[in-house]
């Protein structure tokens, strides 16, 4: 029986595949628009893969959207279950990964 104290394993173990996904599907999008990037014409003599500022900023924020919009969803989940009384910790521990996440995504990307 899920209680209110954090500890429903099913609610834990639902926020980490949530969680998990959402990573896969940024990962997806980083290396989908990486190969968009290194095929247009505009870079095709270029030495590096992003050799323009559209290639970055696709690269650059497309996946950290992703992250976004998935950190956004672990709220609102969160925010539902707090409402219905069941355990919701998990499901704002999982937002905060992935806020946290696409802020180190950003901050490394940008640096480069």
């Amino acid at each position: 029986m899920a209680d209110n104290r954090g500890t429903d394993e099913r609610a834990f173990r639902q926020a980490v595949i949530y969680g998990l996904s959402v990573i896969a599907v940024a990962a997806v999008v980083c290396v989908l628009a990486t190969v968009w990037a290194a095929n247009r014409d505009a870079c095709a003599a270029a030495d590096t893969r992003l050799c323009d500022d559209a290639a970055k900023t696709a690269v650059l924020f497309g996946p950290a959207v992703i992250l976004l919009a998935g950190g956004i969803g672990a709220f609102v989940h969160t925010f539902q279950r707090f409402r219905a009384g069941r355990s919701w910790r998990a499901w704002q521990g999982a937002g905060w990964f992935l806020f946290v996440l696409m802020t180190v995504y950003l901050a490394i990307g940008a640096s480069s």
